[in-house]
């Protein structure tokens, strides 16, 4: 029955690709957000982003410096 190990190996070999691909996407997401907006506690990626936040949600608001932020 070579199509039944075949089938077999295959299972495994998909097994174990799905394994080591899994992880925890929130771990990866907070090292990706080193900003922080000093209003509204809100992560943010990078100054570009924090400057088009600002914009956006406090427009009254300056813009903290890029020593800042």
């Amino acid at each position: 029955m070579t199509r039944g190990k075949q089938k077999i190996d295959a299972q495994r070999r998909s097994a174990e690709k799905n394994q080591k691909s899994k992880g925890s996407q929130l771990e990866a997401r907070a090292e990706g957000l080193k900003i922080v907006c000093p209003v509204c506690k809100t992560q943010l990626a990078n100054e570009k982003q924090l400057i088009d936040h600002y914009g956006s949600k406090h427009p009254k608001e300056k813009p903290p410096g890029p020593s800042n932020a």
